[in-house]
């Protein structure tokens, strides 16, 4: 299968916010937040019911900006399939399971499965999947990325798990291309740290 190019979904974006069991306005208050401050790329975790009509509300919103919304938690093809009828524009998921990667694939949909060890990247890289999300980032650590970067270059890593305004600059440095934060944007402590990381 044709590799999952998230080029063009994450262009030259350092960052992506995740926005997890909240609210549908919550979820929408603070996409347009992310947006405002100049985090193109938001995920919704579509764990529930709620959650997907906080996706539905939130791509829309991300259309009308020409921001992409991607839907999270997706470890199932169901999952994709319904990410896919709330206009998602990509999915991603905990772990790597090539069956739902296929799916998100005939749907047109980049999937970005997640890895924690040199095995899984290596199997996803040879499954056509370049781009990956490493988590959970915090445990695995920046030197985890420099040492997977050698006998796997090619790969791109989003790192999530655990990452915030404070510590996310030293993933980046390590040669993550993307860092995933949380909660970090409600935290007006954090708020000024982010823009500046998304603005490199």
């Amino acid at each position: 299968m044709p590799a999952h190019d998230f080029a063009p979904v994450f262009g030259t974006a350092r960052v992506m916010v995740i926005l997890r069991d909240l609210p549908a306005d919550e979820t929408l208050r603070l996409a347009q937040r992310a947006w405002d401050l100049g985090i193109g790329v938001v995920e919704v975790p579509v764990r529930t019911p709620e959650a997907l009509t906080a996706l539905r509300r939130t791509v829309a919103a991300g259309r009308e900006r020409g921001r992409p919304v991607g839907a999270g938690t997706v470890f199932a093809v169901e999952q994709v399939v319904r990410a896919a009828e709330a206009g998602a524009a990509f999915t991603v998921a905990p772990g790597l399971d090539l069956a739902v990667a296929d799916a998100a694939a005939e749907r047109g949909l980049p999937h970005l499965p997640g890895v924690a060890t040199p095995g899984e990247a290596q199997r996803a890289r040879d499954h056509g999947l370049r781009w990956l999300k490493a988590f959970p980032a915090v445990s695995l650590g920046p030197a985890w990325f420099r040492a997977v970067a050698g006998p796997l270059p090619e790969l791109r890593f989003v790192a999530t798990g655990g990452l915030d305004a404070g510590n996310a600059g030293e993933f980046l440095a390590a040669g993550v291309r993307v860092v995933a934060v949380g909660s970090a944007l409600a935290d007006p402590r954090q708020v000024d740290r982010l823009a500046e990381l998304a603005a490199g």
